[in-house]
């Protein structure tokens, strides 16, 4: 499947059987492979290289059949590193002090750069415009094809990537499908070849990189904090406010590590932020050393200026305490456990409650004066009932394996689905006490006498 320098310079090729192999180098090591573990190191170096540039991506086509490769697209962050050249040096260097083995390129597109990373000469940046003469000496091979079609190649003389250009496209097409002539279009530039990065970019994120890398919590937790105040500025100055905010560590190890907060509502006040992700600031450990912080802004919503008050017991003052316990409740036990309830026009109980986010705007309605209990089962639950016929309360049921004796019930409330649904009987509730005085909701669903026999259920519990 994989073969080192060691094992190409005794003579091992890629699909060579193991046998063969012994017999060509007999102390050579063999190891099982492991492709998904190899997809996942390809993604957790995908996810280093952001460090460079937000646009990383692992090489598909690669992946699949001739080992591991990264895409990454510099364009507006070279100069950051003082220019391509110095990028790929400084890219490299740390590939090889990671014991990582790799061949680099920079070119206007995706398909020269490849060609160049693995056929290339010693010069690893082509000229801006120069990727046609640059590929013109390179095998077929180099232009990402299939092996059996780049063998073709080569038995029709058609050897190196520049025997093609004087062919015409059609004739391309014609013998060997599109691929040919795609790949070659793609290297030079002639047909577009967008590469998707590993994760969306985000427009508004800043970032800082350390001379030395951070080994204290207290460092990490102040450069959090010191970067909350130009990405709050950010937000600001474009009227948004966050939702979402996520904090990503690049560690010396080529780890990455990250955590994230969201807020009820979009905040952009550096302050409140900071303390929401200060309970989970000490998940960024730093390890051997922390290189580099980024702070981003994966959701964000429109936020209008507002004009603040002398007092702080103003309606905007509760206003904003309310949304910063929510924001401190969400992250606590999880937004999707922090919620709302509100009515709903439907006489069956189950769908006469509406659950929505807490800080949803909504009308404002008066809830119906209806009695109902604090606690409803989420599902109706079957109990065997001791009563007399037809509409008196029951004398005893049987819950959960315990028998309820009943000391007192009121009359019933019938209640019936809405006229257009017709989906289920009437249902005819009781308030019940027992005789240890807790209170409990039942229905009768169905009647006595009619075409099928009445069930009893209990739906919910007084305090």
């Amino acid at each position: 499947m994989a073969v080192n320098t060691a094992g190409r310079r005794a003579g091992i090729t890629v699909g060579m059987s193991v046998a063969d192999a012994l017999a060509v180098a007999p102390g050579v090591v063999l190891a099982p492979a492991d492709p998904a573990a190899d997809r996942a190191l390809l993604d957790r170096l995908a996810e280093w290289c952001s460090h460079y540039t937000p646009w990383a991506a692992t090489d598909v086509w690669t992946e699949t059949v001739a080992g591991g490769g990264l895409w990454l697209e510099i364009t507006g962050c070279a100069h950051l590193f003082g220019g391509e050249e110095s990028l790929l040096a400084h890219l490299s260097g740390r590939l090889r002090r990671l014991g990582f083995s790799a061949r680099a390129a920079v070119a206007d597109t995706p398909g020269a750069a490849w060609a160049w990373a693995r056929f290339g000469g010693r010069e690893r940046c082509l000229p801006a415009s120069g990727q046609r003469e640059a590929l013109a000496a390179l095998p077929v091979a180099a232009l990402r094809l299939l092996p059996a079609t780049a063998a073709t190649l080569s038995g029709l003389g058609l050897r190196r990537i520049g025997a093609l250009y004087p062919l015409p496209r059609a004739g391309l097409a014609a013998r060997f499908g599109r691929e040919v002539a795609q790949r070659l279009d793609q290297a030079l530039g002639h047909a577009p070849e967008p590469i998707s990065p590993r994760r969306p970019p985000v427009l508004h994120d800043v970032h800082a990189a350390f001379v030395e890398p951070l080994g204290r919590p207290d460092d990490v937790a102040e450069a959090v904090r010191r970067l909350l105040l130009p990405l709050c500025a950010q937000l600001e100055g474009d009227g948004l406010g966050l939702r979402r905010l996520e904090v990503t560590a690049f560690l010396v190890d080529a780890t990455t590590r990250r955590i994230a907060i969201g807020t009820s509502l979009p905040s952009r006040d550096p302050r409140h932020l900071f303390r929401l992700l200060g309970e989970d600031l000490s998940k960024l450990d730093p390890g051997f050393g922390m290189e580099m912080l980024r702070l981003s802004a994966l959701e964000v919503a429109p936020q209008a200026a507002a004009q603040t008050t002398l007092t702080a017991h103003g309606a905007e003052g509760r206003a904003d305490d309310f949304a910063r316990l929510l924001d401190s409740l969400g992250n606590r036990l999880g937004f999707d456990r922090v919620a709302r309830f509100v009515p709903q026009a439907s006489h069956i109980p189950e769908r006469a409650v509406q659950r929505l986010p807490p800080a949803t705007a909504w009308p404002l309605a008066a809830w119906p004066e209806r009695r109902r209990p604090l606690r409803l089962l989420s599902h109706p639950q079957p109990i065997e009932v001791v009563a007399p016929i037809p509409d008196a309360p029951p004398l005893l049921f049987r819950w959960r394996g315990q028998a309820h004796r009943v000391a007192r019930a009121d009359s019933a409330e019938r209640i019936a689905d809405e006229w257009w649904r017709h989906s289920a009987p009437e249902r005819d509730y009781y308030l019940i006490e027992d005789d240890q005085g807790r209170r409990f909701w039942l229905f009768r669903e169905g009647l006595y006498g009619g075409a099928v026999p009445p069930r009893w259920f209990l739906h919910g519990v007084f305090p």
